[in-house]
């Protein structure tokens, strides 16, 4: 990695002041932390992202290790060369808030058409701008909630959805999929976990925010999620 891009890339320091606290509060003195490993995922493939995720699995499967991804959510406007809008957003009124702290649970069966807006285009109204970039990213949070790693390359493929954090997501995902087939065939017989061992090992978000609510095209923010897996 070169000084230029180590020097861009933040999504390590962005974490690091809020891990150091929260460490604070289980061990006596920085020098008897846990040591932390960064991994650095850059553009890449579902297929290498799979390919991470078999050798990833072990030691997240580890109950000694946390894994912390590092992600923002949609980058919208012009100076982000992403304007894709969705004309309809048929959802629970979840994935309209700009704050929430419920999981979504939109199926994804088929996406809407949607389009990219130009500089000189009006404002759209029916819905409006922040509502449909709200209603974009809930689809990529229940996409996530799914488990389902391809589902999730899916609804990114077909949006554009610009989630930075997209490819370590990804490669957690899939290191998700192999524990739970993994689970499922020593445990074929085993029926006692109920309705509550099918949401073993995935995503559940608690809040969703973004940096400003987008009525014009020439308008930007940036949305941020927040989630957590237990396995």
């Amino acid at each position: 990695m070169s000084r230029s891009v180590d020097e861009a890339e933040h999504s390590l320091e962005m974490h690091l002041p809020y891990i150091h606290k929260i460490l604070s509060k289980s061990f006596p003195h920085p020098t008897t932390f846990p040591p932390l490993i960064p991994i650095l995922v850059g553009s890449t493939s579902s297929q290498t992202e799979r390919h991470y995720g078999r050798i990833l699995a072990p030691y997240l499967s580890d109950p000694s290790s946390i894994f912390i991804i590092s992600s923002d959510f949609c980058h919208w406007g012009l100076r982000f060369n992403y304007t894709y809008y969705l004309p309809t957003t048929t959802t629970s009124s979840s994935s309209t808030s700009s704050s929430t702290n419920t999981t979504p649970t939109i199926n994804t069966p088929s996406l809407p058409q949607g389009r990219s807006l130009r500089s000189k285009d009006p404002p759209p109204t029916t819905p409006s701008i922040h509502e449909s970039i709200s209603h974009l990213d809930h689809l990529c949070m229940s996409a996530i909630t799914s488990g389902s790693h391809g589902e999730f390359s899916r609804v990114l493929r077909e949006t554009g959805n610009t989630v930075c954090g997209r490819h370590p997501i990804g490669v957690v995902m899939a290191a998700m999929e192999v524990l739970r087939e993994e689970e499922e065939r020593m445990e074929k017989e085993d029926v006692a976990g109920g309705a509550e061992e099918g949401k073993k090992g995935r995503f559940r978000f608690v809040r969703y925010e973004r940096s400003s609510d987008c009525v014009k095209v020439g308008d930007s923010s940036v949305s941020y999620a927040s989630g957590f897996a237990v396995l």
